[in-house]
């Protein structure tokens, strides 16, 4: 599961961006800019695939009573695939010419291999103060484990994230609570990494030690947020795009140079 998959490009540098420099840095979101075929599909694709089979129990979970919302995801990733998809009844074939049956597994695992992001479902109990992660599909870990993250709340997931206070965690309980069917956010983030794997668990005894110096990876994270009408969850979608730092265009590898406080080790 090392083989590194690589983009060419970033389309967008969130250090380059004045409102995402601001956490949480969230925006609007066009529905139809929702789900992205990129040119790491079919590598990101076939490791989800070897996964999905080879490590299930770390990277599916969920808990009891989230069925409905895990079957909603599905029926949201399939009314917005953008174009390269084909259905055929019950099977999609994916940009990769592979096909994948709608009723072979659960919602959740069938969503999470037709698409490049990983999939969290976060659910708010009636007598809770926050969304817990009721269920998940995550192969593209950014030094996490989603044993560890499941069933927990916003606040408990975000440990230990340093830059998550209880002040914004407020803030982004808030931001939760407001969003609305149909207008979904966006917001996307940067990482210094020096393996270039995209999966990459670990467990919060043992957090990722910040790199002294400045690594040969960028891995950013264009997370999307929105609201389920049915079943009212939140759906958080990450597409994680990993390239060499030398990809990097010239005038965004300057302006990450003028920012390496905020964004090299930012993991929210």
């Amino acid at each position: 599961m090392k083989d590194p998959v690589f983009h060419s490009v970033l389309p967008s540098a969130p250090w380059m961006v004045p409102a995402q420099r601001r956490l949480p840095g969230v925006q609007p979101l066009d529905m139809a800019e929702w789900l992205l075929v990129d040119e790491a599909y079919a590598g990101q694709m076939a490791l989800r695939d070897r996964l999905v089979s080879g490590r299930r129990d770390d990277v599916l979970a969920d808990t009891p009573g989230s069925e409905a919302a895990q079957g909603e995801v599905l029926e949201t990733v399939l009314d917005h695939l953008p174009q390269g998809f084909r259905r055929d009844g019950a099977r999609v074939t994916r940009p990769d010419g592979v096909s994948v049956d709608l009723y072979g597994d659960t919602p959740l695992a069938v969503a999470g291999r037709l698409v490049q992001d990983d999939l969290c479902v976060l659910e708010r109990p009636e007598d809770g103060a926050e969304h817990l992660l009721s269920a998940a599909i995550l192969c593209f870990p950014a030094s996490w484990t989603l044993a560890e993250k499941i069933g927990r709340p916003l606040t408990s997931i975000h440990v230990p994230v340093a830059s998550y206070t209880d002040d914004l965690g407020m803030r982004v309980q808030r931001m939760f609570d407001m969003i609305r069917p149909g207008r979904p956010l966006w917001r996307q983030n940067a990482l210094l990494y020096a393996d270039p794997a995209l999966f990459q668990p670990r467990p919060e005894a043992e957090p990722r030690v910040e790199p002294a110096t400045r690594p040969d990876y960028l891995r950013s994270e264009r997370q999307c947020l929105l609201r389920l009408p049915r079943t009212g969850a939140i759906l958080f979608s990450i597409h994680t795009y990993v390239l060499p730092f030398a990809a990097l265009t010239g005038a965004q590898a300057a302006a990450l140079e003028d920012h390496p406080v905020d964004y090299a080790g930012r993991g929210l």
